[in-house]
């Protein structure tokens, strides 16, 4: 079953917000938020134990569990075990270090092998309070996380995780699996094995306005060829394309801004929004599936509701390629 058949819509809701990433929302908010979503008419959500420590799961499952579990796809995230006791000192978390610093203080513990990864879902299915999962993604065994030993973190998960959630969907247990990284080269090893195939992935942040001609040059001919699908994630370049100051997680840099501040002179002229733009760009790829921007407050669902529908006309596409804004790989809607 390929992840299209899987995914409900073009438009899912990413619950990193919800694990209090970057600063603290109360549950109420997040309850609002999520039942938000439901009421416009999303129907997949995707989270992970690592957002917040559980706390993304634990809001998401308030709303969802509540919900009829056949009418939404779920996915979540295998690789970090959460415990009942609390962390002692400062988490490392590599080049994403205070993220979730407003998350709960649970200590995680980052592991990929097969007992691992069962413990992982198992914890999961309790936060979340359901019964089954539909999609799980491997998560963050890459190098903005492990430096030099990512390969190492991969070799783990590819004798682990891999070889359990290719049983597990063997077995009709979860409808598919994949990778959920930031990075498109454990993306690139995993299309590349004799082994346990991968039915998509989930990429952050390196299929966006601002970064995707690294995704164009390799991973994405790779994923077309193999017929495998790919959700989107952080299309709004970690909010820097949707008002806010991030950019990979981080403060933006001046470049970056100059960038933004480039293509927000484009949108004006062409009267459109500049999530309207980044949306539709990160879905015009054949490969992209579905794309799945976060949000804390209620009125973030709608604006994405509306960015997806908003009619952009052809001559915006064309203005960009000409500015030079975009790859000249980059496939563009309405063939600009």
């Amino acid at each position: 079953m390929t992840l299209k058949n899987i995914l409900p819509g073009r438009l899912g809701f990413g619950t990193a917000p919800l694990g209090n990433m970057f600063r603290a929302i109360s549950d109420e908010e997040a309850r609002a938020t999520v039942e938000a979503a439901w009421d416009q008419g999303i129907r997949y959500y995707d989270t992970a134990p690592f957002y917040g420590a559980g706390l993304s799961e634990q809001r998401l499952g308030e709303v969802l569990s509540t919900k009829p579990r056949d009418e939404y796809v779920l996915s979540t995230k295998v690789g970090r075990v959460i415990l009942d006791e609390v962390e002692e000192g400062a988490r490392d978390l590599g080049e994403k270090g205070g993220i979730f610093e407003h998350g709960n203080p649970n200590k995680i513990v980052h592991e990929w092998t097969a007992e691992a990864t069962e413990r992982s879902i198992e914890g999961s299915l309790k936060r979340l309070g359901v019964d089954r999962l539909d999609i799980v993604w491997v998560h963050d065994i890459a190098q903005d996380f492990h430096g030099d030993l990512w390969v190492q973190k991969f070799e783990e998960a590819r004798t682990g995780a891999f070889r359990v959630l290719s049983r597990l969907r063997d077995e009709g247990v979860i409808k598919a699996w994949g990778l959920g990284v930031n990075k498109t080269e454990p993306i690139e090893m995993t299309l590349a094995l004799d082994g346990p195939q991968p039915d998509g992935f989930l990429l952050a942040g390196r299929y966006t306005l601002l970064d995707h001609e690294h995704a164009l040059q390799r991973l994405l001919p790779m994923a077309q060829e193999q017929n495998v699908g790919m959700v989107v994630g952080g299309p709004y370049s970690s909010g820097i394309l949707a008002g806010g100051a991030h950019f990979e997680y981080q403060k933006a840099p001046a470049e970056i801004i100059a960038k933004v501040n480039r293509l927000k002179e484009l949108t004006a002229k062409h009267g459109i929004s500049i999530k309207a733009a980044a949306l539709q760009f990160s879905l015009a790829h054949p490969v992209a599936d579905a794309v799945v921007p976060g949000a804390t407050k209620p009125s973030r669902i709608a604006e994405d509701i509306a960015a997806l529908n908003e009619k952009i006309p052809a001559a915006f596409w064309h203005d960009l390629r000409t500015a030079g804004l975009v790859s000249p790989a980059a496939p563009l809607p309405d063939n600009a």
